[in-house]
């Protein structure tokens, strides 16, 4: 094997970084993740993902693991509700029977990222993940990779594999290409306990999910297995509206005066997601990678999912990043390939052809999510 008496680092503990971890320690690999979280309880995973079934699920099917998933996923979870501006319901998903299951391409379950996060962390050695290793430096010592680590602690790997995402380190060793702003900043909220926290947004969500649009903005909610929902509020900013808007997103006085100036005329159910959600809310830019971007492949370094491939939210990203994972497995361990660097090669090729075509994908969604036919486009997707 090619990575027989190698020491392999996955910089990243996220999905895509799991379920390589998960698809090498199947092949024997000696592996180690190293993730800057203190441990798997340190923050909120984030909204619910939905598992596609020639990416995320076959990554899944191939580590050993649908019967985990099975067991974890929420079933009815995928049905949303399109919504306008005065809460009026536009199109129902839940009105609808489906026939859809495991065996259909189109099936599309979902599942919290917490327990995806949980699932595949069970699934590896004792050991494996590194907590705590919010990575400083990286460096090459002749053939071999130093990595410096906040905490203090540093090591060593044969091969480096950047998993660590939008903000990665590891990226800047393989490619100065850099991701650019796509014009829209997503500012994203949490509320615990939403059945009586949040009730009217709650019972509008009917467990599952929203799609608010109108005046060219965009509001997504979807129901979590804890109990709390998660809201993300897309607008079109200007890069460096973090730094001017003056609004400490910290302050409910001062979020609930934002969204009221931002979203005038808006049914007051939408209100209730910031009188009632945790704070801070966080502010997320969004950013994207030139469909056009290349580099050389090198023989002891590479990137998956958003450390590679940064982009605007299309419901493919953690796709792409397990689907990455088990590409990058299989040249890896792929005996045809002489060495490393043609095995990084081919993975690297076929993964930047695909994320290019997802990349233009997000950016014409980004446009037609923010525009006044908004209602109208998502119910012919929805449909279709």
């Amino acid at each position: 094997m090619l990575l027989k008496n190698k020491k392999v680092a996955i910089v990243g503990g996220g999905p895509g970084g799991l379920t390589l971890a998960r698809l090498l320690q199947l092949q024997g690999a000696d592996i180690k993740v190293y993730e800057r979280d203190v441990n798997e309880n340190a923050r909120v995973q984030g909204a619910t993902l939905d598992l596609h079934h020639g990416s995320g699920l076959k990554a899944l099917e191939v580590a050993g693991l649908m019967d985990a998933f099975k067991a974890t996923y929420r079933p009815g979870n995928e049905k949303g509700r399109v919504i306008d501006k005065h809460a009026n319901i536009i199109y129902d998903e839940h009105n609808e029977v489906s026939n859809e299951d495991f065996n259909s391409a189109s099936f599309r379950p979902e599942i919290d990222r917490g327990p995806l996060r949980d699932m595949l962390l069970n699934s590896l050695e004792a050991g494996t993940v590194v907590w705590n290793s919010q990575l400083l430096r990286i460096w090459q010592v002749g053939n071999t990779w130093k990595m410096e680590f906040k905490n203090g602690t540093t090591a060593t790997a044969d091969l480096i594999i950047g998993a660590d995402g939008a903000n990665s380190k590891v990226r800047l060793l393989v490619t100065p290409v850099k991701p650019f702003y796509s014009g829209v900043v997503i500012v994203q909220g949490n509320i615990e306990n939403a059945e009586i926290t949040a009730p009217n947004i709650h019972q509008l969500l009917k467990d599952g999910k929203i799609y608010g649009h109108g005046d060219q903005k965009y509001i997504h909610v979807s129901s979590k297995g804890d109990g709390s929902i998660d809201f993300y509020i897309s607008c079109k900013k200007d890069e460096n509206w973090m730094q001017t808007s003056g609004i400490d997103f910290s302050d409910r006085v001062q979020v609930c005066d934002w969204f009221k100036e931002e979203f005038p005329g808006w049914d007051e159910v939408w209100l209730e997601l910031i009188e009632n959600s945790s704070l801070p809310l966080l502010l997320r830019p969004q950013y994207c990678i030139p469909s056009d971007q290349t580099w050389d492949a090198q023989s002891n370094i590479t990137l998956l999912g958003d450390a590679a491939h940064i982009m605007p939210p299309s419901g493919e990203g953690v796709n792409l990043a397990m689907l990455d994972a088990l590409e990058l497995c299989e040249c890896l361990v792929n005996e045809n390939f002489k060495d490393l660097q043609s095995a990084i090669a081919a993975y690297e090729e076929r993964m930047r052809t695909r994320a290019a075509k997802e990349a233009e994908d997000s950016l014409e969604m980004v446009q037609w999510m923010h525009a006044e036919d908004a209602l109208n486009k998502i119910v012919q997707m929805l449909n279709q």
